[in-house]
């Protein structure tokens, strides 16, 4: 048996890894599955979210849908990572021969060196449908439900949703150089410098301000527009309720632009990014340090960021201030993040809750281990008993008797799962969808995991079972379903490691990990250092020694 601490360094990064892929929306800067799905020590992702499939390095372009997030890679390929409810991250094979990307709220567009267009994701209003013939596009733009490619000979096709006139170019159908699609209106610029904008205009979004000259790039969101001068100035209009045309002074150096869901970024000659707008969910805090950077792109609730090293920074969700950590910021051993609070645990065994359900039940001490579902937290004792506080109307806090020998907890959106001593799962709360139905035998379980309405358990022969809301596939293991050590559960989809454990560091030290984790996600996620943890075993107290970097399958388990 591992000892406490190595129990909590287990759930620390079981934990954490679920903290950032929870959100969707906030990617990690690194975080990438090395090598196919069937070797040692990959992370495997099944349901509505995925992670990259390789790193997120030598990229050249970067773009930001709704929940996604798309990155164009030196060598043509494209690297998407977010939601995928609707195959938005499905890249269509073969993935080669990519010159520019664009992103929607739930549909992706690829372009060609051919000049041809690859679309996927949601189609449910035609925006993946490109109209024939599918040749000599140069540009391209997407955003909610329509798409726009821009030809060679500087004529404009639209398609997708028309409801409001965007797909709808005016006449004269020449000399455009560069498009841009907002969530029902669309801009086009021409080769004078001249802006034309179509579409819905309750805001004010196609009105484009006087002079009409100058522009060399163009950008549209859900209801403002933005202009880029030729004196490195920006124009925006449109709405401004939450100040996203309020272009900050000095309004001088621009060489880039982007407009988000009620925010608008700019990028410097210095290679810094000006955010301004609306900063509820913490896309305008740019990470330090602010610098180096080359392009940038803005969704709905985040925002990316493209360094001259070919690495992408991300930032962004933080709706209920469950990332804002109280301080003093020091002494945690764990973390675990509710859809609505955050908690952590103490190295002194008590419990540190924020944002909402901060009433930690008496005494506060003793604690090995923590778990934070929507409006819910569960706390295990070292005597093996579970705490329970919070929201409780489907019985979720209610712990069935007897509440002891219990070695691992976790909490979904309305249900809660503890693990005994023997290898069985106790599960209560919620069932509407099956969630809290073990299924049989309920024997030989060595880990478990909760999504919102899933849930997950690990059994001593490696392989993995998953039982309750299944409208995405969270609950169908890949096969082979063998050899796994971990799992962890997102809201509709989940993870499952194979083989090795893996290493929160860069220090090469041989010590077993999958790709290199590089969790430096600032502005709305957590943010964990190098030295925070240090090959964190999950599945036995083993350490995984892979001699070589990358990632070698060939490892050997040594003792701890």
């Amino acid at each position: 048996m591992a000892s406490s601490t190595e129990d909590r360094r287990r759930a620390f990064i079981r934990i954490v890894l679920v903290c950032f892929l929870l959100s969707g929306i906030v990617s990690p800067t690194t975080m990438y599955a090395d090598g196919p799905i069937d070797a040692d020590g990959v992370i495997v992702v099944w349901g509505d979210r995925v992670l990259p499939d390789q790193p997120l390095t030598n990229l050249t372009q970067i773009a930001a849908g709704g929940y996604h997030s798309l990155g164009l890679k030196a060598d043509g390929s494209i690297v998407a990572w977010g939601r995928n409810e609707w195959g938005q991250c499905d890249v269509p094979a073969p993935n080669t021969g990519f010159t520019a990307i664009a992103a929607g709220d739930g549909h992706s567009l690829g372009l060609k060196t051919d000049g041809s267009i690859v679309a996927w994701g949601w189609n449910l209003i035609g925006q993946c449908d490109v109209p024939s013939p599918n040749t000599s596009f140069t540009g391209i733009a997407a955003d909610y439900e329509h798409s726009l490619g821009l030809k060679s000979d500087g004529s404009i096709v639209a398609w997708g949703w028309s409801g409001s006139g965007q797909c709808d170019v005016p006449l004269p159908n020449t000399n455009f150089t560069a498009v841009a699609a907002g969530v029902e209106h669309s801009l086009g610029l021409k080769s004078d410098g001249s802006i034309v904008a179509w579409g819905d205009n309750w805001a004010g979004q196609c009105d484009v301000p006087l002079p009409n000259t100058n522009f060399t790039a163009v950008a549209a969101s859900e209801f403002h527009s933005l202009g880029l001068k030729s004196d490195g100035s920006i124009v925006a209009w449109g709405h401004n309720y939450y100040g996203q045309c309020d272009v900050p002074l000095p309004n001088t150096g621009f060489t880039g632009i982007a407009a988000g869901w009620r925010h608008s970024l700019g990028l410097k000659a210095d290679g810094s990014i000006v955010a301004w707008g609306d900063n509820s969910s913490g896309r305008r805090d740019v990470p330090l340090p602010n610098t180096g950077f080359v392009a940038i792109a803005a969704g709905w609730w985040h925002s990316l960021g493209l360094k001259s090293d070919g690495s992408v920074v991300t930032w962004g969700n933080n709706w209920y201030g469950q990332c804002d950590m109280p301080s003093p910021n020091t002494d945690f051993a764990g973390i675990a993040a509710g859809d609505h609070h955050s908690l952590g645990l103490k190295t002194d065994g008590s419990i540190v809750a924020f944002y909402s359900q901060s009433a930690v039940p008496l005494p506060n001490t003793d604690f090995t281990a923590i778990a934070a579902g929507e409006w819910h937290s569960l706390g295990l004792k070292t005597d093996g008993s579970i705490a329970a506080w919070g929201d409780n109307e489907l019985g979720q806090c209610d712990v069935p008797s007897p509440n002891t020998g219990f070695v691992a907890i976790a909490a979904g959106e309305w249900h809660s799962l503890g693990l005994k001593t023997g290898g069985s799962v106790v599960a209560w709360g919620s069932d509407w969808d099956g969630q809290c139905d073990v299924p049989s035998p309920n024997t030989g379980f060595t880990a478990i995991a909760a999504g919102w309405s899933h849930s997950l358990g690990l059994k001593t022969d490696g392989s993995i079972l998953g039982w309750g809301y299944n409208r995405y596939g969270q609950c169908d293991v890949p096969s082979p379903n063998t050899g796994f050590t971990a799992i962890a559960a997102g809201g509709s989809y989940s993870l499952g490691v194979r083989g090795c454990a893996f290493d929160l560091g860069g220090d090469f030290n041989n010590d077993c990990r999958v790709g290199m984790l590089d969790l430096a996600v600032m502005g709305g996620g957590w943010m964990m250092d190098y030295d925070m943890a240090d090959c964190a075993t999950m599945g036995s107290n083993w350490l995984i020694d892979c001699n070589t970097y990358p990632f070698d399958p060939a490892c050997v388990a040594k003792e701890d």
